[in-house]
């Protein structure tokens, strides 16, 4: 039975925590929030031993692995520290909010011999699991182009102060938009290249970004666009178009996948599910098992996930400047 630790027993930790429950082979072992009385709260719904520092969890025997669910600031020194203490790391996304801070924990994870994945839930979803396949499969020729938005709410319930400045690694792309990015790059199957970018803050009183627009060129001359919205009022959007060379794809979160020809729309059977979040971090967790223990390659390793972190940095680098940006090198 593999222990886990969470770091940031809140509102995406309980998920985990419910995912987790929910794996054979798995247990709560420790959470750990600042506030203790909400720690002990959290552990008596979920188990595990409370805590109200991150080291002390590190410090307990009967953790094997961590999950860290924290502000996006915090990532890079938590990650290294628990590969330090001998910890595998389920690390949420994003990555961390800088590549210079993904080399430092993947650095660490290299010495340390430890597992990391990384929380890129799309990689779970059961629509991008579908389109993966069918890709996968030719049935449509290979991805030439792909447009992939996420349009919502921004001061939702779970909403921060945090999230709020680039300081804290805030903002709508990082926080949300992310997911769209990560979904076009990973069905598209390439490093991207070079962006360009347009990016600020049109609906909220804040610091960070609350929307953007990418265009992407990939290494193989591929290209792809990106929408990332956070919104005052209006209706969720979250959705993407791939054109193949045989084909079109879609994928929408609220009716699943659909391919596309000869004009007309087909939906494909079994694509969507109720509570796909929910299912989506369940199949996480499984991945992460089977990789600790030597079952399975890594799903979504730190080269990737920092290679979607040199993409968003390269987007703040060319909204700045107003022209395209080469990214940082790929994949490490």
């Amino acid at each position: 039975m593999i222990g886990i630790g969470i770091i940031g027993a809140g509102y995406f930790g309980a998920i985990h925590a419910r995912a987790i429950a929910a794996v054979p082979g798995a247990r709560v072992a420790a959470v750990c929030r600042q506030d203790i009385a909400a720690a002990r709260a959290f552990a008596r719904e979920h188990g595990g031993s409370p805590y109200n520092h991150w080291q002390a969890l590190l410090d307990d025997p009967s953790v094997d692995t961590v999950l860290i669910a924290t502000p996006h600031h915090l990532h890079a020194d938590m990650a290294i520290a628990a590969a330090r203490a001998g910890k595998h790391i389920l690390l949420e996304k994003p990555m961390a909010p800088t590549v210079a801070e993904c080399d430092a924990i993947n650095a660490a994870v290299a010495e340390a011999g430890v597992r990391l994945m990384i929380g890129h839930v799309m990689h779970f979803a059961l629509p991008c699991l579908a389109a993966r396949e069918i890709v996968g499969s030719g049935r449509i020729g290979r991805p030439v182009l792909g447009s992939s938005w996420l349009i919502k709410l921004w001061m939702e319930a779970n909403r921060q102060a945090w999230h709020l400045s680039p300081k804290t690694g805030g903002g709508m792309l990082l926080t949300a938009g992310i997911h769209a990015l990560d979904r076009l790059v990973w069905l598209m199957d390439g490093d991207v290249a070079a962006v360009s970018a347009m990016a600020g803050t049109h609906f909220h009183d804040q610091e960070a970004d609350d929307t953007a627009l990418m265009l992407l060129r990939f290494a193989d001359g591929r290209i792809g666009q990106v929408a990332s919205v956070g919104y005052r009022d209006g209706g969720v959007g979250f959705a993407m178009d791939l054109v193949c060379e045989a084909g079109t794809l879609r994928i929408d979160f609220g009716q699943g996948v659909s391919i596309g020809r000869g004009g007309a729309w087909a939906p494909v059977p079994n694509s969507i599910e109720p509570d796909w979040m929910q299912r989506a971090v369940e199949r996480e967790w499984r991945a992460m098992i089977a990789l600790i223990q030597g079952d399975a390659a890594n799903p979504v390793d730190g080269g990737y996930a920092r290679h979607i972190i040199a993409c968003i940095e390269a987007a703040m680098q060319a909204e700045r400047s107003r022209r395209e940006v080469a990214v940082a090198s790929a994949r490490g």
